[in-house]
């Protein structure tokens, strides 16, 4: 039986891969920060598995990881653990480089003195590329990241090229453009526009209040995306993929397929609130998944329009069971 290790296994990514690697009879061992002892929602439906267990370490905590690392000694590892709100990578901008940058210097120092024969995945972004010069962006693309989030995940990027060089360690990086899901966090526009809308419909809400709607992004599905994560880690090699879908959509878009979907008509309940208004936004970044189709033989099974509508029937279903309650 394999052993994984998920850092932030309590989140999107991390559920979703802990519910793939237990299908697969992986041992699955997730931690999970001390002030999230009652945030475990999106794992519940597994908690109770024989072959899955959790630790308490907050990713800037080294010793306590450490101590984690020694005990299970796994076979593969992926680091999914850490900030994710770009928008709030500006006022938080130490905590955000320490917590993805420095964290991520501890975990291939423990790997390279510890256990070298590893195998390692570090979940990068797409907010690397920031202006890129070229579109869509494959892994060659320079980076350019216009934010301390893409800074700190770049500086993360070239961590693990560096160290997978220099040590021959097993160390991937995996460039994740935006991808959702129902168990998308409350922050994210995403979920934003699905709970809305559906409260919308039930009456609960009349506006949603929302920045520029022609804001662009490639978005995937969640659980597509671990898949990709886990096949990086069965090849012969290490090398770095982009996981992304190819096509590029707008906000307006998003809202019009969600609303439409619950005839509702987006534009008269569209409030503008310049508080959603980011300091520097990345251009509409649109990822090249070729390689990562070719080498891995990734498939992704959700279009941009059924992750939506999956979304969106996920919304109508917990507001339905709250009623119920």
């Amino acid at each position: 039986m394999k052993k994984a290790l998920i850092t932030g296994i309590t989140g999107q990514d991390g559920s979703y891969l802990a519910e793939l690697l237990l299908n697969k009879g992986y041992e699955v061992h997730g931690t999970v920060r001390a002030s999230s002892s009652l945030n475990k929602q999106r794992i519940d439906h597994i908690r109770n598995h024989e072959s899955l267990f959790l630790h308490y370490s907050d990713i800037g905590q080294i010793t306590s990881f450490r101590r984690i690392l020694l005990e299970v000694k796994p076979d593969e590892i992926y680091h999914l653990a850490g900030p994710s709100s770009v928008g709030l990578s500006f006022p938080l901008a130490e905590t955000v480089a320490s917590e993805i940058g420095l964290s991520l210097l501890h975990i291939v120092e423990l790997i390279k003195d510890f256990l070298p024969n590893v195998r390692f995945f570090h979940a990068s972004s797409s907010e690397i590329f920031g202006n890129p010069k070229e579109n869509p962006q494959n892994e060659d693309t320079p980076f350019s990241p216009v934010n301390p989030y893409g800074a700190s995940k770049a500086f993360a990027n070239n961590l693990v090229s560096i160290y997978r060089d220099a040590f021959g360690l097993f160390l991937v990086n995996g460039i994740l453009y935006n991808h959702e899901s129902p168990r998308r966090g409350e922050a994210f526009i995403s979920k934003k526009i699905c709970r809305t809308a559906v409260e919308i419909k039930k009456g609960k809400s009349n506006k949603i209040h929302m920045g520029d709607t022609s804001i662009a992004r490639d978005w995937g599905h969640a659980a597509d995306y671990v898949y990709g994560m886990w096949l990086s880690l069965q090849k012969d090699s290490p090398e770095d993929y982009i996981f992304a879908t190819g096509k590029s959509h707008t906000l307006e878009y998003m809202l019009d397929r969600v609303f439409s979907a619950l005839d509702l008509d987006w534009k008269n309940h569209y409030s503008y609130a310049d508080k959603f208004h980011r300091v520097s936004e990345p251009s509409a970044l649109v990822g090249n998944p070729e390689k990562a189709e070719k080498n891995l033989g990734w498939k992704r099974k959700y279009s941009f329009e059924k992750m939506l509508d999956e979304m969106v029937e996920h919304e109508i279903y917990i507001m339905e069971e709250n009623f119920r309650k």
